[in-house]
Parts: structure tokens; sequence; C-alpha cells
């Protein structure tokens, strides 16, 4: 009778990228069952590929980086780093105060921060999210503000030039934003013109401007330049953010704030 012998570590990395190219995404459970191994070692093995770029964590499995790396629906986008952004989110909203006027723009840690402020008094939201002004348009004490635009479905928001020319009327204590990468040359970047553009128009009235970016979004550059370093105030990030380029960022009179 044949002896069947665990798979070595290169051999499941090599299962686990075929089972990424031929399918959307993969979960932990299903990946422990093909490769006969437990979820503590699938997971060591996703954390191990991600590192290498091979790949992208989500809430509960993996997506292949090639695939993660084009523009995502919301729903997708949501899952990846999931622990990590709600921490983000639920940190950033310990900075609104009663009466603070701020931005959220429709990434999905602003959405985590907008979920924990309903008991804010006299709070105004600008925000550019559908999904965040549906979380917080119930609530009597909380003004919401949404400037016109083209829907865009993929991240159910609005932009277009009526957007960025009608946020100019606009005084933002905080501007929190989201974003695809961030170097200290490009500073935080994103992938679709119409949300830099829209993004542009409120760093330009914000007097603070908050990233909330998990660990893998350092050191990425996308498309287009929304928000420069020197008009960057405050970083939240997870712990797990390059800690040489944390150093590097603070030491531009930045604040990082590791969750």
């Amino acid at each position: 009778m044949a002896v069947s012998f665990p798979l070595s570590q290169p051999e499941r990395f090599s299962r686990i990228e075929d089972s990424l190219q031929t399918q959307t995404r993969v979960t932990v459970e299903q990946l422990a069952r093909a490769l006969k191994v437990s979820p503590v070692t699938v997971r060591a093995d996703l954390s191990e590929l991600e590192r290498r770029g091979r790949l992208v964590r989500i809430h509960g499995g993996a997506m292949a980086a090639n695939k993660a790396a084009h523009e995502l629906n919301f729903e997708a986008r949501a899952q990846i780093q999931h622990t990590a952004k709600r921490a983000i989110g639920k940190y950033a909203a310990s900075l609104v105060r009663d009466g603070d006027s701020i931005f959220l723009d429709a990434s999905t840690t602003a959405l985590e921060l907008a979920r924990q402020v309903s008991d804010r008094r006299e709070l105004t939201v600008v925000t550019n999210s559908i999904r965040s002004a549906q979380e917080l348009a119930t609530f009597p004490n909380i003004t919401v503000i949404m400037p016109g635009g083209i829907v865009r479905r993929e991240a159910f928001s609005l932009v277009g030039r009526w957007s960025a020319d009608l946020i100019q009327q606009f005084h933002i204590s905080r501007a929190f934003m989201g974003a695809r990468g961030f170097t200290l040359q490009e500073g935080l970047t994103d992938v679709n013109p119409d949300e830099v553009a829209l993004k542009r128009a409120i760093v330009q009235v914000a007097k603070q401007v908050v990233a909330l970016i998990d660990h893998t979004k350092w050191n990425q550059v996308a498309l287009a330049s929304f928000c420069s370093v020197e008009q960057l105030t405050t970083i939240i990030t997870d712990k797990r953010a390059p800690r040489k380029m944390v150093k590097e960022t603070q030491a531009r009179g930045i604040q990082v704030v590791l969750i």
C-alpha cells in the first residue's frame, strides 16, 4: 500500500497558487481540506505568500495578487484585510468630536469609521460614499451632505466635475481617506481618475488629512497621486506596516498611529 507523505511547503505554495488561478478566491477551510493540513498551517502559508507578493489576504481566505490588482467591487474590497480595516476605522472614529465637519471617502475603511460615530452630536459628514451615507442617514443628530455626480458601481460612490466644484464651498475639519498606495515620493495614490480628482479637491479644503491604510498599501503606487506627504497630517495603520518606512514618515512630521 502506498504511503501518503505530507506535502512540503513549496508543494503547498504551488497548490495554493494553482487554486487561485482557477478560482476568484479560496478559503482557509477549502485549502486545509485540499492540502490535508491544519487551518493554522494554511494561514501561515498564506501570510508568507502575501509577503512575497503572490496573493492578497482577505477575510477567511485569499485572492491572487494579479486579480486583486484590478479594481474590485465594493464587497470584495471590504473582505481584504477586514480585521485591520475595522480596527483602523474604530480608532479613526475616536478622533471625531461633537460638532465636527468631516469628509469620508468611498473606501471600505472609511465605512468602518462611519459605523462607529452614530452617537455624535451636531456632526456634519460630507461624503461621496453611498454606503456611508446610508449608514448615517437615519441618525437625526448627524447631517449628511453628498456632492452630486455620476454613480461608480465599483465603489458605490458619486464622482464627477459637479462633486469637485461643490467641495470648494465646504469647510472640513478632518478628511478621512483610504488609498491604494502610499510612498514618501508620491504620497497617497489611487486607481480611478475621477476619485483622484474629488480627493484632490477635498485635500485643498481640509484642515487635516488622515489616511486610513493597512500595511499592504505601504510602499505601493497606484495610478495617480491625490495627497502629497506635505499635505498629510496623520496615518492610521496596523502594526504590520514596515518599520523603516514608518520611522521615515514620522521624521517628515506625520503622525503614524499603529493599531
